[in-house]
């Protein structure tokens, strides 16, 4: 299998706000490919100079960059360029995946189950509307910077001042924010691995939503898998989940993310075209339960730029 592969460049790192996670899943996924006796190498794109990729010999990429410059198709753009392959989605889907408002408007293009939202720009904010987008949003929302993941950037608002407050603290992220009507109930995530379900993953966090503490700070959360649906619940989630992931044109592996509401109701959240590597995130313990080692994982993955 080495010799198949070549030369192999691990992007991980980057400048983004998820630049720490990164690190940690990049490491995670270098290290598997080198026990695997693939050719693998570390390329930090904040210290490595990457218009060198290609006069270094590198035949290939396995991308674990996570946000912006890395997850928006801006990376798989330059590679391109180059000829290079590259694991996960092509350059279109990356950049509509990585922006929570227009994976939205597709979704419901295509009549797939997400909450009501509201799109906020920056410069046209009047905070003297808060309690009108409140109203017209059953009177809570989830904020979420539009281009950032791993939580960054999110918070509840249930009333004018804390949505002022949420929103100047997502603006510090992103110039477009998103609100969605917040959701009671339970978190879902289903992993994708060429172009199919993997075991779908409940989290449950005493934290009042699965933010960035809940992911990678506290030793409380609880993942389980089985998640404990019925047959017929996964068939529809499952269902759910690989037509949301095809709708986004996504493909090889990825992520997507689901509430369900007291009503048994599912809302799709975001789809992360290159979600968390560390042998403790959601997919390598969605794997796991498959059946499939973290290095075995990563070796599928990077069969699919063969």
């Amino acid at each position: 299998m080495a010799i198949d592969f070549g030369k192999v460049a691990v992007l991980f790192g980057g400048n983004s706000a998820e630049r720490e996670v990164s690190l940690m899943s990049g490491n995670a996924v270098l290290n598997a490919l080198i026990r695997q006796g693939v050719d693998a190498h570390a390329v930090d794109p904040k210290i490595d100079d990457i218009s060198q990729i290609k006069a270094l010999g590198f035949e290939r990429a396995f991308i674990v960059l996570h946000g912006r410059g890395g997850e928006d198709g801006t990376i798989q753009g330059f590679l391109n360029t180059l000829n290079i392959p590259f694991t996960g989605s092509d350059v279109s889907s990356s950049a509509i995946g990585m922006d929570k408002a227009k994976t939205k408007q597709i979704w419901q293009s295509c009549q797939l189950p997400t909450a009501s939202y509201q799109i906020i720009i920056k410069e046209n904010f009047e905070p003297s509307t808060a309690t009108d987008i409140l109203a017209s949003l059953s009177g809570a929302v989830m904020v979420k910077p539009v281009h950032e993941g791993s939580s960054i950037g999110m918070a509840k608002a249930e009333n004018a001042e804390q949505l002022v407050a949420a929103l100047e603290e997502a603006f510090k992220f992103d110039n477009k924010v998103l609100l969605e009507s917040w959701i009671t109930g339970d978190e879902f995530t289903v992993s994708m691995l060429n172009g199919r379900a993997l075991p779908a993953i409940s989290m449950k966090t005493t934290n009042q939503f699965y933010d960035y503490q809940a992911k990678y700070q506290s030793t409380e959360t609880q993942y389980l898998c089985p998640c404990g649906l019925s047959d017929n619940e996964l068939i529809e989630l499952n269902y759910l989940a690989e037509e949301a992931f095809k709708t986004i044109g996504c493909s090889g592996w990825g992520r997507v993310d689901f509430m369900r509401d007291e009503n048994k109701n599912w809302f799709l959240l975001e789809v992360n075209t290159v979600p968390g590597m560390t042998e403790t995130s959601l997919v390598p313990k969605a794997a796991k339960q498959a059946g499939i080692s973290f290095d075995q994982l990563v070796l599928s993955i990077l069969e699919q730029t063969l």
